[in-house]
């Protein structure tokens, strides 16, 4: 069991696999519920997030002592992190597909990104004067227009801004359409 992961936190979504050594059975799969516990066959509903999976091994191994076996060497991997995401952007106005997108948890989402997961520019849209409004600490918000043009066809990565969650991205219509 020492070598067990002891860094990474386990969260609601997680994928598990376990074993108990002693047992010589295949390994159970588990998920971490919503409510944040992995159903353990013997014992029953253990809490699982916030622990790591050195942890809900500890956390397992004494009931199962007491109970079912003289010595338990409980195993526990780590199948599949759930998916987590820092929050929502909206993009609206000249892009293909509109609405919220999530912002994944391990990546920046830039305004050039976000514009291109929602299709790219529509036939019309103006790529100069795209608003970003950022809701403000004090409840507020704050608008700024960014020149895409600038930033995907001039290269001017320095120039698109990160977004953060609850942004919304708008996407004008130009005026004169030929």
């Amino acid at each position: 069991m020492e070598v067990l992961d002891d860094s990474r936190k386990l969260n609601i979504g997680d994928r598990l696999s376990y074993r108990v050594v002693e047992e010589r059975k295949p390994l159970v799969p588990l998920v971490v519920t919503d409510s944040g516990e992995v159903e353990v066959p013997l014992i029953g509903r253990v809490q699982a997030a916030g622990k790591t999976c050195k942890g809900l091994a500890q956390s397992i191994k004494g009931p199962l002592e007491k109970e079912y076996f003289y010595k338990a060497t409980v195993i526990i991997g780590l199948d599949f992190a759930s998916f987590r995401t820092k929050g929502k952007v909206y993009v609206t106005g000249q892009v293909r597909t509109q609405g919220g997108m999530d912002i994944p948890a391990d990546e920046e989402l830039t305004l050039s990104r976000a514009i291109l997961r929602a299709g790219g520019l529509a036939d019309f849209a103006n790529k100069r004067k795209i608003k970003v409004i950022h809701k403000t600490k004090e409840g507020g918000t704050e608008t700024q227009i960014y020149d895409l043009e600038e930033i995907i066809e001039k290269g001017r990565v320095d120039k698109d801004p990160v977004l953060r969650p609850d942004d919304l991205v708008i996407v004008p219509e130009r005026l004169v359409n030929f």
